[in-house]
C-alpha cells in the first residue's frame, strides 16, 4: 500500500489490522444489530442520525459516488473509515456481490469493536 495514490474520497490510510477489524464488525452488526448497505442508503442512514459507523470500499468506479459521503459523517459526527475491497465488504455484510458503502445502525454485539474501531480512527485522522 505504500506510496499508492488513494482514491480522491480517501482521507487517510487505514492499516490492515483496522480493515480485519472493521470487516469483523460488519459481519457481527449483521448477525446481532442492523446494517444498511449501498451508497443511497448509507447516504439517508448519515443524514438520519442513525448510523453508527461507516465503511467505504476503496476500489470503488468512480469513485465520485462516496465523495459525498466523508463530508457528511464530518458534519454529523459519525466516524467513517475505508476498506480495500467493495467485494470482501459485500461479503461480510453477507451478500455474495461487491458494496461500495456499508452504515452500521445498530451495534448489536459489535459495540466492544466499533468502539475500538473509532477510538483508533481518531488517532488516524490527526496523524
Amino acid at each position: 500500500m505504500e506510496g499508492m495514490i488513494m482514491a480522491g474520497f480517501v482521507k487517510f490510510q487505514t492499516p490492515k489490522e483496522i480493515s480485519e477489524k472493521v470487516y469483523e464488525a460488519v459481519a457481527v452488526a449483521k448477525t446481532t444489530g442492523k446494517i444498511i448497505k449501498g451508497v443511497n442508503e448509507t447516504t439517508k442512514a448519515v443524514e438520519r442520525g442513525i448510523s453508527k459507523l461507516v465503511i467505504m470500499a476503496e476500489d470503488v468506479q468512480p469513485q465520485e459516488i462516496l465523495m459525498h459521503i466523508p463530508v457528511i459523517c464530518d458534519e454529523k459526527k459519525v466516524p467513517f473509515v475505508y476498506v480495500p475491497s467493495k467485494l470482501d465488504l459485500g461479503k461480510a455484510s453477507g451478500i455474495e456481490v461487491p458494496t461500495s458503502s456499508i452504515a452500521i445502525v445498530e451495534v448489536g454485539e459489535s459495540k466492544k469493536l466499533i468502539s475500538e474501531i473509532a477510538s483508533k480512527l481518531e488517532e488516524l485522522k490527526k496523524q
